[in-house]
């Protein structure tokens, strides 16, 4: 059995946990019955099957808590990210500082993991500006390994022209970008059924939208060398790659725009392997290449009743890697990580 580095890890930092205690609208931390929940979703409190949030314990910020779940997973290396809302729920004023103050408080974290820990920064969003001066701060962070954003922007998604200079930033300093969702796409078909339809197809939708824009916008033309990781193996992406090349290339307006067909530019791009099956994982391979794949839980989410068990969220994925040969598995549980990412271990 080989071991793992595990790029979609998450984790609320002390200093974030009490910002969303000392919330009064959602995103927070609420006490119910005397156990904590957690509320983040966009119009959670609203629909009935949701407003009872999610339990939340330690799991999200004990770090003895995710050696246990690494150990228990065979996992060597976390890169750990700040879980969303991150400080989208911030203003251009505010998210500076708290931006700041998590990306040192994250870099403490890892350096006192004994290597187990690296991780990926957050940025201040609403303010170009100051996202422009992190970017640079966080590459001075030794660490840290890039930052992780969701898909508002400054309210505009993430092809929004605006950004440029936080995008030619990141370029500059060689610093990933995992795009991981947070509000949803078609949320208004998914009430009723409590959290399952908005996590299991709206956040992979918010992904494939946001992601499918930056490829139409020409981004990847004027930022070539832009590494993205996007989270949940890209969402529909792999598989309706071939349908966007086709919509495109019937769009002269769209086409004329672009250097490469739209699954040229997603070839580009990595992936995690939080896809939970074999065929949604080949797919991403079809597309990108075993080299752009990596490992990675969604932990402490998806946490299961009995917490002393193996996560049926890890191993389902590990189940799908397993069906591929084992040069590939190698590469996806750890070499690709370690290569892009510059993981020591």
């Amino acid at each position: 059995k080989t071991w793992s580095i595990d790029v979609h890890t998450h984790v609320y930092l002390p200093r974030y946990v009490q910002m969303m205690r000392n919330r009064t609208t959602v995103p927070r931390i609420v006490q119910r019955n005397g156990e904590d929940r957690l509320l983040i979703l966009p119009g959670e409190e609203q629909e009935s099957s949701t407003a009872g949030g999610r339990p939340i314990g330690p799991e999200y910020w004990s770090k003895e808590e995710k050696f246990a779940f690494m150990d228990m997973h065979r996992i060597r290396v976390s890169v750990l990210s700040l879980a969303n809302p991150w400080l989208e729920f911030l203003d251009a004023k505010e998210a500076p500082p708290a931006a700041s103050a998590l990306n040192e408080d994250m870099e403490k974290h890892c350096e006192d993991s004994g290597g187990r820990f690296y991780g990926f920064g957050v940025l201040p969003t609403a303010n170009v500006t100051e996202s422009v001066r992190e970017v640079e701060r966080i590459s001075k962070l030794p660490h840290l390994r890039g930052v992780i954003i969701g898909t508002h922007g400054l309210g505009k998604g993430l092809d929004d022209p605006a950004l440029l200079p936080v995008w030619e930033a990141i370029e500059h300093h060689q610093q990933m970008v995992f795009i991981h969702p947070h509000y949803g796409v078609g949320t208004e078909h998914y009430s009723g059924y409590s959290h399952s339809l908005f996590l299991a197809l709206g956040f992979p939708f918010e992904t494939t939208t946001a992601v499918a824009r930056i490829v139409l916008s020409g981004l990847l033309d004027k930022c070539p060398n832009l590494k993205l990781l996007l989270a949940h193996s890209g969402g529909a992406l792999p598989q309706l790659a071939g349908r966007l090349d086709s919509c495109v290339h019937h769009d002269p307006e769209v086409a004329s725009k672009l250097k490469k067909t739209p699954s040229e530019y997603l070839s580009q791009l990595y992936y995690d392997a939080v896809v939970y099956q074999e065929s949604g994982l080949r797919s991403a391979i079809a597309l990108a290449g075993r080299d752009h794949l990596m490992f990675g839980t969604d932990n402490p989410f998806f946490r299961p009743v009995e917490m002393d068990k193996p996560w049926y969220s890890v191993t389902t994925n590990y189940d799908a890697i397993a069906r591929l040969d084992n040069s590939t598995q190698v590469k996806i549980r750890r070499g690709n990580a370690a290569r892009v990412l510059n993981i020591e271990f």
